[in-house]
């Protein structure tokens, strides 16, 4: 946690500033912004109603489609029922594990309003193209950045390429308050009513007048005073993270594993590192050999079109989805791991193997 984090709590403690006004708030949402280079941010409950709040920003209601892909975590999909509107599944590809554009260009039909970009595990999407395709037809876009973090194409950091993106504050992201989530856009209009609808549809001209449906989605005083001092040290985390991630890749570059790695021109935050066996059978035995000498492993997502309450919505088949999620491998990723810890887990990565 770092010792302004605590500081910020004590701070709120002492002044009974522990709700969703004080100037942890403000300040974690100007250092935010500052941070990633987007003009607006505003802090929020959590990376899903994050997600809930881009779309109702974005008008995006029944009759309306949006493209996800299917290999991702289930917040993303989740947060478009929540308005209304019908997930249409895409396809990733097989090298970045990245939305494919390709597929996107074939899901898309009269009632596509939005793009919902996912930038999974920490490695950015091919936004240049996906945002081609929006523009051309003219498609707005939601950038789902709860596990990118430290992302960048390019210069730009990831969340400044569509019209609104989302980030995630959980207590397993590389920078946590615990619970939280922010929503960043460098449009005035967006962030407008953003900051509306998570707190409960208030007018703003009028004390206790509110003209639309809104929610309480407030982050607490609290909460931002830990993101603010989680800031201080985010660039230790990231150099940490990147740090483990390159000792496991050389140590097991020649086994039949692959690591999901930053391609040209992108920045990998490494928010998981992230593994995917040759072979699907090696799997599930490989976890269980890590277990053995008390290494915690998770696999790989579920598609989401395999899921009970959207599965009737699948349009074809999804191929290296399904392959990512048979094979994928979460690692340890903390930058809390030493050398030795980094070590053990490489050498009994190999052992299995032998």
């Amino acid at each position: 946690m770092g010792e302004s984090s605590k500081a910020n709590v004590i701070q709120c403690l002492e002044t009974n500033w522990i709700s969703s006004r004080g100037e942890f708030i403000d300040k974690f949402e100007r250092e935010f912004s500052r941070r990633i280079s987007s003009a607006h941010a505003t802090t929020v409950t959590n990376g899903t109603v994050a997600l809930h709040l881009a779309l109702l920003a974005l008008d995006i209601g029944p009759g309306d489609e949006v493209i996800v892909p299917s290999f991702t975590y289930i917040a993303s999909v989740n947060a478009i029922a929540y308005v209304g509107a019908t997930p249409v599944f895409a396809d990733s590809l097989a090298d970045t594990w990245q939305l494919s554009p390709e597929d996107i260009q074939k899901k898309i039909t009269a009632r596509t309003k939005a793009i919902m970009v996912v930038h999974l595990y920490g490695h950015p999407a091919d936004n240049i193209a996906i945002m081609k395709i929006a523009k051309k037809h003219n498609l707005r876009v939601i950038e789902d950045c709860a596990e990118a973090f430290g992302s960048f194409i390019g210069p730009s950091h990831v969340g400044n390429h569509g019209d609104i993106a989302t980030f995630s504050f959980f207590g397993n992201k590389t920078i946590t308050t615990g619970e939280g989530g922010m929503v960043t856009t460098n449009s005035p209009a967006l962030n407008e009513r953003v900051r509306k609808f998570k707190g409960q549809g208030l007018e703003g001209v009028r004390e206790y007048w509110h003209d639309v449906v809104g929610y309480n989605y407030r982050m607490t005083n609290i909460c931002a005073g830990i993101g603010l001092g989680q800031l201080e040290l985010a660039d230790q985390f990231l150099l940490r993270k990147k740090e483990i991630a390159t000792k496991v890749k050389l140590a097991t570059s020649d086994l039949p594993l692959d690591m999901l790695w930053e391609r040209d021109g992108y920045t990998n935050s490494f928010w998981m590192i992230s593994i995917a066996l040759h072979q699907a059978k090696d799997r599930d035995p490989l976890r269980k050999h890590l277990a053995n000498f008390g290494i915690e492993t998770r696999p790989a997502f579920y598609p989401a079109h395999t899921m009970p309450m959207y599965k009737s919505m699948a349009r074809g088949e999804y191929p290296v989805a399904a392959s990512l999620a048979e094979r994928g491998i979460n690692l340890p990723s903390s930058p809390a791991l030493s050398d030795e810890d980094v070590n053990y887990i490489s050498e009994n990565i190999r052992s299995y193997f032998k």
